[in-house]
């Protein structure tokens, strides 16, 4: 069996990195109040509901599978919608996208008491899947990811799928859905804000420090950074060196592609000694390594 892994490197910002994760929870901090959320809601589908009651908050804290966490979750109409936020490109979106939707199906099926084993049909919330990227990869206002995309052979119609919108949300794209949702404007500004004061300014902090006064002063995200100031700046803060961070990278990226080839192997049924001697064979590991990417 040949297994063809892909991954990559993500970019170092400039002279420093900047944690990746200030980005994911600053998204979810702008949008963890209902109105909020509603008003993006609004914007990205075109809708006017006022009733913030109409909302009803599904968040996973926790996927037990891949331990991952996702952005917001809500319910609204018809709709169970998955809102993620990427700073960074990330090609398998669907495939967590898949797993979410599963785990929150699950979860509604049980609250609600219904038997998948009765004769009559089930009606469940139609999934929406929408992915707000502000990385520094360029990308149009608006594209698809499928899960489809990731199958090794695609020949007909296959079983499963995932569809999930991308929007970019880096300042000046989607100007229709970011006049219409303040929130996320403010949101965009002040990330582009942090990154036009990075690159004058030698010192990363100073250059945070001086986003935030700015959109405090100008009444952007201004609620949130009074109150977290402190937060944000100690989640946007991790110097690093270049050498090392970029080593960094270059093994986590490395790792990731074994534990990709892992899984895909188990879901094939493949006992772990033959997985295990793969890994050895193809990555070059030794014994220890190879146990270790197993037990991961």
């Amino acid at each position: 069996m040949k297994f063809r892994i892909r991954y990559g490197l993500q970019a170092v910002f400039r002279r420093i990195h900047i944690n990746r994760q200030y980005k994911d929870r600053l998204f979810r901090m702008a949008f963890r109040r209902k109105r909020e959320l509603l008003d993006l809601y609004n914007a990205v589908n075109g809708t006017e509901y006022t009733n913030v009651d109409d909302l009803t908050v599904i968040t996973i804290d926790d996927v037990i599978y891949l331990g991952m966490k996702n952005d917001i979750a809500f319910l609204i109409g018809c709709d169970m919608n998955l809102y993620e936020h990427q700073s960074s490109w990330n090609p398998n979106m669907p495939l967590r996208g898949l797993l979410y939707f599963a785990d929150m199906l699950r979860g509604y099926i049980e609250k609600n008491g219904l038997d998948i084993y009765s004769s009559g049909k089930i009606k469940l919330p139609v999934p929406r899947y929408i992915i707000f990227y502000n990385g520094t990869r360029e990308a149009p206002d608006k594209s698809e990811m499928r899960l489809s995309d990731s199958f090794m052979e695609y020949a007909g119609e296959a079983a499963l799928e995932c569809r999930a919108v991308l929007l970019n949300i880096n300042k000046g794209h989607n100007k229709k859905i970011m006049d219409k949702c303040k929130r996320l404007s403010d949101y965009a500004y002040f990330i582009q804000a942090v990154r036009d004061y990075a690159v004058k300014e030698p010192s990363l902090e100073k250059a945070v420090s001086l986003a935030v006064e700015e959109c405090i002063e100008k009444d952007i995200l201004a609620d949130i950074l009074r109150k977290n100031r402190a937060e944000v700046m100690n989640v946007v803060l991790t110097s690093y060196n270049v050498k090392q961070h970029n080593q960094t990278l270059k093994r986590e990226g490395r790792e990731e592609g074994i534990r990709a080839m892992v899984e895909v192997c188990r879901e094939l049924d493949i006992p772990d000694a033959i997985i295990k001697e793969k890994l050895k064979e193809k990555f070059n590991l030794n014994d220890m390594d190879a146990d270790r990417m197993l037990d991961n």
